[in-house]
């Protein structure tokens, strides 16, 4: 693909929690194993991957704390709360009915 493709509005909060499910990660890493899993298709910038983080947290979905990244720098982990467990297995239900449901429809003859 030539150019990156634009993630559907709510999405990336989705790949934001569950990217962050297996582990506490700092937004940097967050953006980079998105584009990695993704096989570089998904490209999270930086002006929208901060204010879902932030959006996130305060709803409770993720909570925050300081450490130092693995190259020495001081920088915010983000981790899934018991309440993002939820939305995010909630989520993923929804998003997978929607998706099956898109391919039949792109599918039919």
């Amino acid at each position: 693909m030539t150019k990156p493709t634009d993630l559907v509005q709510g999405t990336l909060d989705l790949l934001i929690l569950k990217t962050i499910a297996l582990e506490p990660l700092h937004g940097w890493a967050v953006a980079q194993r998105i584009r990695q899993i993704s096989r570089d298709v998904l490209q999270v910038n930086q002006g929208a991957l901060y204010p879902a983080l932030h959006r996130l947290e305060q709803q409770g979905w993720i909570s925050s704390e300081w450490g130092e990244s693995e190259n020495n720098r001081r920088a915010k982990y983000y981790s899934l709360t018991k309440a993002g467990k939820k939305y995010l297995q909630q989520e993923q239900a929804s998003w997978d009915r929607l998706s099956k449901a898109i391919g039949l429809v792109l599918n039919a003859a």
